[in-house]
């Protein structure tokens, strides 16, 4: 899903020619051609010398549903080093029942067996789950405490949450989903990267930059 087109800085070609072998890979690709670099870095909540990636996404976006899959894979086979955060966006207010229920799924340590079922519920099953009375139906079909889920997703900290994914997303200046943010840094999605295959190879290079310059 996308909102605005970009604009485009491009690095010059010599510019990797004398860094370290890392930076160099990185700088096959280009800062306002196949990745943003933000004007002010978002400060991630990383620690130990750790990178942090980023995945905004969308329940109802055909192309997170179609990413999710292989971005899941790619998260198993993550390096020891990096950190992934899931964020779900808001670019309208009737995205707000979707962000509840993914932190409320995520407070209650139900990603594994919830998670996908979301996409599968909305994208195979049809169900829109885009109010507060779907999704708690929904949830309460799958087997939760009905109780339990009804307090999180009701909680100041699911709240706190949400607003906390809205300032990242607009620090990062979110243009679509699927995307992902890099080590606070850098911004992809598969139109600068021209695939979401291709936008985690970039990330790939960009996590490798930034973890040879930490």
């Amino acid at each position: 899903m996308k909102r605005r087109f970009f604009s485009s800085a491009l690095v010059t070609a010599s510019a990797w020619l004398s860094v370290p072998a890392a930076w160099a890979q990185a700088a096959l690709f280009k800062s306002g051609k196949d990745f943003q670099t933000l004007e002010r870095p978002v400060a991630t909540e990383t620690n130990g010398g750790k990178v942090e990636l980023i995945e905004f996404f969308w329940y109802s976006c055909p192309h997170c549903y179609a990413f999710e899959s292989s971005f899941a894979q790619w998260v198993k086979n993550a390096p020891k080093d990096v950190v992934v955060r899931r964020i779900p966006v808001s670019f309208r207010d009737d995205f707000a029942p979707q962000q509840r229920l993914f932190f409320t799924i995520e407070a209650m340590n139900l990603m594994d067996s919830l998670h996908p079922k979301v996409f599968t519920a909305i994208h195979v099953e049809k169900q829109l789950l885009n109010t507060d009375a779907s999704v708690l139906s929904w949830a309460e079909k799958q087997g939760v405490d009905k109780v339990k889920f009804n307090e999180t997703y009701k909680s100041f900290g699911v709240a706190t949450k949400l607003k906390r994914a809205v300032q990242l997303q607009n620090d990062f200046k979110v243009e679509g989903v699927p995307s992902l943010g890099v080590a606070g840094r850098y911004y992809i999605d598969g139109t600068l990267a021209g695939s979401m295959d291709r936008a985690l190879k970039v990330a790939e290079s960009l996590i490798a930059q930034a973890r040879q310059g930490r």
